[in-house]
């Protein structure tokens, strides 16, 4: 890498931290996406379950904290700025800081290992919204690579399979369906994710890399991954099927138990505790059948390891480590895409949060 960088940048994607902020970040979100009134104050009243806050900030500064100690530990005086794209601390305040504070170049880490739009070209164009809201003394930014086959994200998840499953009854275990979750999204917007020349659905086919190597490592020969949290409308089609829909047809093949691993985060922010721990949760009690939830890796420190090792890349020019065959991107500089026509951004009109 021709630059250097003095900073990092933790780039996230938000949400409230007190109730009468709920309903500004969800217009935030959905802004210019023709969602109805009515759609957003169900989605509010997820948030008011608990008292009006996500956990994602809180989670999110927990994690840089361990990335500080990771840094210290291995000898990087990188300090550490956060920044969020849908509410506060914005993205654009956090790039001003560092302006202000005289950095002239910093890495940027995503809290998506995913390809696709929001996953990783958004985040791009984040990058781009708050260099061009500073101005001509942004500091350059680098956007580090998709990272959703780094071993220590598959140990992590792997260990957090592992002690899930040893939560159920003993008498249980060996035969609990294992399930793993990620959001979806709409088809149209999974056919887009990636350069065209690689044959579009990067997003689904990462999810399901990583599931297959997260499996292995736990030991399980078998394993469904299914999706979580659309909220589109119904004649959008989106990647299916839906958890709470795949519960029903375990249950009717006779399954007792279920491990859910939600693959497709990295913290327990509030999709994971509500579409996860409340709704699937209830329903596999409806159904009768044993349900455990498997950690998401951010408390875990090897997340936090993972993300000095993306560092190191780039600064010491270390050799990427990667697990899987399925292709990653999104290493670039000041918001710029992969690739023309990479990752598309969806239509506006219709989609939900």
């Amino acid at each position: 890498m021709a630059r250097t960088a003095e900073a990092l940048l933790w780039l996230s994607f938000g949400g409230p931290e007190r109730p009468e902020d709920v309903m500004p970040f969800l217009e935030n979100v959905t802004r210019g996406r023709g969602v109805p009134r009515e759609r957003l104050d169900a989605v509010a009243g997820h948030y008011m379950h608990f008292g009006g806050v996500s956990p994602i900030n809180a989670l999110n500064r927990d994690m840089i904290a361990a990335v500080e100690e990771e840094l210290v530990a291995a000898g990087l005086t990188l300090p550490v700025y956060f920044g969020n794209r849908n509410w506060h601390p914005m993205v654009e305040d956090a790039v001003a800081q560092m302006s202000a504070d005289g950095i002239g170049s910093a890495l940027v880490f995503p809290t998506s290992p995913w390809g696709g739009y929001s996953g990783c070209r958004q985040y791009h164009e984040d990058i781009l919204r708050a260099r061009s809201a500073v101005g001509p003394n942004a500091p350059e930014l680098m956007k580090v690579r998709q990272y959703f086959d780094h071993p220590l994200l598959v140990e992590a998840f792997a260990d957090a399979i592992r002690a899930a499953r040893e939560q159920l009854p003993a008498g249980c275990r060996r035969r609990a369906r294992l399930v793993f979750t990620a959001h979806s999204v709409p088809v149209a917007a999974d056919a887009a994710a990636g350069p065209p020349a690689d044959g579009g659905g990067l997003y689904s086919r990462q999810v399901a890399e990583t599931a297959r190597l997260c499996s292995a490592a736990a030991g399980f020969t078998d394993y469904d991954l299914v999706w979580q949290s659309r909220s589109g409308p119904a004649q959008v089609p989106w990647l299916e099927p839906d958890i709470v829909d795949h519960l029903d047809d375990i249950a009717a093949h006779g399954a007792a138990a279920v491990i859910v691993c939600p693959v497709g985060f990295v913290s327990d922010h509030l999709e994971v505790v509500w579409d996860l721990d409340n709704e699937a949760a209830d329903k596999a009690a409806a159904l009768g059948m044993q349900f455990v939830r498997a950690a998401t890796p951010g408390a875990d420190r090897r997340f936090a390891k993972l993300v000095v090792e993306l560092i190191a890349e780039q600064l010491n020019e270390a050799i990427p480590r990667r697990l899987g065959d399925v292709p990653g991107y999104g290493c670039t500089w000041n918001g710029a895409a992969c690739a023309p026509a990479c990752c598309a951004a969806p239509p506006r009109s219709g989609a939900g949060t």
